[in-house]
Order: C-alpha cells, then sequence, then structure tokens
C-alpha cells in the first residue's frame, strides 16, 4: 500500500508539473512532491501500528501539533502520530489524495479546497518583527507594504537608522506568505530581493542575527530575541487580537478528505477539549470557538 501510494502521489504531482504555467504554482507543487515521497518512505520504513496516522503541512501549525501528539501519545499509549511540515498548500493536498490523514494549514482554505473537511484548532496572530536593538516601534501598514515591495528601502524612510533594510519573506505555499500577502499586501507583490525562509524559526533567526531585518511570524514564537513591532499604534497581543483592534490573525486548520474517526478524531477531541486548548494558549496560540465543545 505504500508503495502505491508513493507512486500515485508523485504520477500526480507530475502532472500537476506539466499543467503548471507559473512559478509560484511550480514551487508549492515540489513542496507537495516532496512532502509526498517523505511521508512515502517513513510509511515504508516504520510501517505504524493500526492506530498510527500521519499529520502533515503548514510548518507554523507544525511546533504546535508535535506538543500536541506528545501530550496525546503519553496519555494513549501504543498511540502513533507522525508529524511532518512541508507547507500549507503542500499538507492540503496530502490530505486532499489520502497520503496525510490530516493536513495543517496556517490559512484560509480557497474555493478550490472548501470540499474538504476542516476545523479550527486554535486563532494565531501574525507578529512584524525586528531586532530588539532597532529603534522602531511602530509601523502603519502601508509603511510596511511599501517595505516588502521595495519602494520603502532604507530604515531612516521609516524614522529609523540610516541603514538598508534587509527583508525576509517565507517561501510561496507557505500559509504565513498567504496570510500576510492577503491581510497587508493586497494586490502589491512582494519584492523578488527578498531573503526567502522556510520556516518561521529559520525567519527568527535571521532577524535575531541582523539588526537591520525586518521579518513576520508566528506571533506564539515572538520571545526576547525578537520585537515585534505595533501595527497602526496597536500591540500585538492576544488580547488586540481578541478585541480585533490588531488585524493581523489567520486560522490554525485541520484538513481532511472526510470527517476523521476513530483514532484521528479523538486526537482532534483532545485538541478541541479544555485540557488541549490550554495547551495551545499556554503556547501563545488564542483558543478557537470550537475549543471544549
Amino acid at each position: 500500500m505504500e508503495d502505491f501510494n508513493a507512486w500515485f502521489c508523485v504520477k500526480n504531482m507530475k502532472l500537476m508539473m506539466i499543467r503548471d504555467k507559473h512559478k509560484r504554482r511550480n514551487r508549492t507543487t515540489l513542496q507537495v512532491i516532496l512532502l509526498c515521497i517523505s511521508i512515502s518512505l517513513l510509511s515504508a520504513c516504520s510501517r505504524p501500528s493500526e492506530s498510527g496516522f500521519i499529520v502533515a503541512g503548514s510548518t507554523s501549525v507544525q511546533p504546535y501539533a508535535e506538543i500536541l501528539a506528545e501530550e496525546y501519545m503519553i496519555l494513549h499509549t501504543g498511540a502513533e502520530i507522525d508529524i511532518q511540515g512541508g507547507g500549507s498548500s503542500a499538507g492540503i493536498t496530502a490530505a486532499k489524495s489520502g497520503i496525510a490523514n490530516i493536513g495543517m494549514s496556517s490559512r484560509h482554505l480557497n474555493e478550490e479546497e472548501k470540499s474538504l473537511w476542516s476545523i479550527e484548532i486554535a486563532k494565531d496572530g501574525l507578529g512584524v518583527i525586528v531586532h530588539p536593538s532597532n529603534p522602531i516601534e511602530n509601523l502603519t501598514l502601508d509603511q510596511i507594504r511599501k517595505i516588502y515591495s521595495g519602494e520603502i528601502k532604507n530604515w531612516s524612510e521609516v524614522g529609523g537608522n540610516d541603514a538598508k533594510i534587509h527583508i525576509i519573506t517565507r517561501e510561496e505555499g507557505s500559509g504565513t506568505r498567504s496570510a500576510f500577502a492577503e491581510l497587508v499586501m493586497e494586490k502589491t507583490e512582494i519584492t523578488a530581493k527578498a531573503i526567502v525562509q522556510d520556516s518561521n524559526g529559520a525567519v527568527k533567526q535571521l532577524i535575531k542575527d541582523d539588526e537591520n531585518a525586518i521579518g513576520y511570524v508566528s506571533l506564539g514564537l515572538v520571545d526576547k530575541d525578537v520585537k515585534a513591532l505595533h501595527l497602526e499604534g496597536i500591540a500585538a497581543n492576544q488580547e488586540n487580537i481578541l478585541n480585533g483592534s490588531y488585524t493581523l490573525s489567520r486560522p490554525f486548520l485541520f484538513v481532511a478528505l472526510s470527517e476523521p474517526t476513530g483514532e484521528t478524531k479523538q486526537f482532534i477531541d483532545f485538541i478541541l477539549s479544555p485540557e488541549g486548548q490550554k495547551m495551545l494558549n499556554d503556547e501563545g496560540l488564542i483558543p478557537t470557538a470550537e475549543g471544549g465543545k
């Protein structure tokens, strides 16, 4: 079965690449291929028990899913949950093809994906971050958009030091990038000169090491190593996301080909329980309205 899944996934991804005419879609397709090959090889090597299942997708959701899976497996001896990254688009495609039991997404589903079963496990804020030594404390949406489009090139243009701005962004297919593009960029493209990273952790590390860099990450990852800027004078925190004054927020979704059953459903129920939602809240996320039901 594992060999068939690998063949089926790679064959379909090759067909997708033939049909793709745009560079953006090709990048996303490559992520899907790599994710599917990784999952297939893992399945062939490990052969999980009947209670084992695969959760794959958004690298923003991934670290939180890993924490939840670890706790769930402690509470449920014999359960085996494999958490894979790959990006939101890759995870959604893996769920749609049946390669993964659950896909993780840190963006809203598009029209072609809305036929999938989905549930919000938490909400997350996007933090626009800089080095702690950067004197800038606040930017407007327009200023951020102009920085990321390449129109504003020097920190002095927004009241900072006379230094070139080093722009850090996420890769195509990333739910974090998709959310940032929707909430900040609108119809403006991110400059091709931006440095592209494939995870929130990598973006954070670059910002930590570069006093002239700017990036965006999940608010749950913001700590003393980086500084989250105020947006239009509003602090980036849970309270302001909940009251609607801080507008950079997004859903963390689990998606599947059909409504989960068995161990997969039990894992989702655990995440939505008061215990699971508290764990997510302790990690800096915002509990979902579904939690505790």
